[in-house]
Order: C-alpha cells, then sequence, then structure tokens
C-alpha cells in the first residue's frame, strides 16, 4: 500500500451472500480509480431490506471473505461495532476514526436512481466522493432522478475522483456479472449452513465475529 492518505473504496451492502460480481465491481473500482483496496461494509441490517431471509452475520461475512480472496479487499462488519445503520452515519464515524484514508463510496446506477431516498443523502454527497457503475436499464433513472440533478455539476474524470473534494461523481461505463444473491439463494436456500461453525475476523478491526 502507498504510503499516506490510503485511497480506499467503500462498498455497502447484505452479502447475502457474496459473490462474484462483488468482486468484480470492486476490482474495477480499484483499477479505474487508482485505489488501495475496497472495504466491504457487510451492514448488520440494511433498514432499505426486509430481515426475513437474511443470514446470520457471520455467514455472510463468511461468504464475503471467501469471494474476496486473494483481492485487495477487506471485510468488514465495523457498523456492528460503531453502533450505525444508516449510511451517513456509518460514513461520518468513518472518516473520524480513519482521518488518513481518502474513502470513495461505490454503488451501482440502480441505486443513483433512488438515491434521493436515503437518509440525508445530500451529506453522503458531502462527506466523499462517489463513483456510479453504470448498469443496463438504470440509466435513465439514474441520470433523469433528483440526485444526479444536483451533483451533475460535480462529475469529474474517474481518475481524479479519489483525490476530488466531495460532493465528486464519476460515472463508470460497467457490463455487470449478472450472477444475483437472490438467485444465488433461489438455487441454494442452505447456502448458509455451510458458514455454520465459521468464525470470521473482521479484515478492518481485527476482531472476531461469532
Amino acid at each position: 500500500m502507498r504510503q499516506g492518505r490510503a485511497a480506499t473504496g467503500l462498498l455497502g451492502g447484505s452479502f447475502n451472500p457474496a459473490h462474484r460480481a462483488h468482486r468484480r465491481i470492486s476490482l474495477a473500482a480499484i483499477d479505474a480509480l487508482a485505489l488501495d483496496e475496497v472495504w466491504w461494509l457487510v451492514s448488520p441490517g440494511n433498514p432499505l431490506k426486509p430481515a426475513a431471509g437474511m443470514a446470520p452475520l457471520k455467514a455472510r461475512v463468511a461468504s464475503a471473505r471467501a469471494a474476496a480472496r486473494r483481492a485487495p479487499i477487506r471485510v468488514t462488519a465495523i457498523e456492528r461495532q460503531l453502533g450505525t445503520r444508516f449510511t451517513v452515519d456509518t460514513l461520518r464515524a468513518l472518516t473520524r476514526r480513519y482521518p488518513r484514508r481518502r474513502f470513495v463510496w461505490i454503488m451501482g446506477a440502480d441505486n443513483l436512481a433512488q438515491f434521493h431516498r436515503w437518509r440525508h443523502w445530500r451529506e453522503i454527497a458531502r462527506t466523499m466522493p462517489i463513483v456510479v457503475f453504470a448498469r443496463p436499464g438504470y440509466g435513465a433513472a439514474a441520470f433523469e432522478g433528483p440526485a444526479m440533478a444536483w451533483l451533475r455539476r460535480d462529475r469529474v474524470p474517474a481518475h481524479r475522483l479519489a483525490a476530488a473534494p466531495a460532493p465528486a461523481l464519476a460515472w463508470i461505463a460497467f457490463d455487470p456479472d449478472t450472477i444475483s444473491a437472490s438467485a444465488i439463494r433461489q438455487a441454494d436456500p442452505a447456502w448458509a449452513d455451510r458458514y455454520a461453525s465459521a468464525r470470521p475476523r473482521d479484515g478492518v478491526t481485527g476482531r472476531l465475529i461469532g
């Protein structure tokens, strides 16, 4: 890792389970933005998703560690330690705790299309730069939505994003992997059972997740 303020991408989600599409978008972000690494923020509980069908946290973290193996990706459940639930609170806490890192928030175009519904979304945009990866079928909704209207004048080239002051947004054309967590769960409803005895270690804090 380079000396100084490490450029770190943040990809949040349920990771229920993690899969190769998460890995692919993370590696694409590292390459396009010249990041040092990406942290996968495995949410203890996503306020925008129902709890039904959500595997235990340790199973989701263990699946993420397996998907991230041998890549510059750290898997963390730090939100549980921070006691945060909403993205805006997590990002504020991370920037305070790790002032020597330059964080970039990673999201897909589907999330940008409904970003204006997130809690204090403008504050999220003011906290750190955002990179948006295109997703088929979401381009029009993303570009025509309230969030892009507010951020349109803050767009910068991807290679400059990590060093840009927030608010800043970069759009990256991307052909995503079509695999999805819901499809994996449908094909393998008992996937989490494979991690029943796992005791994964948090990749950022070093704590065991039981």
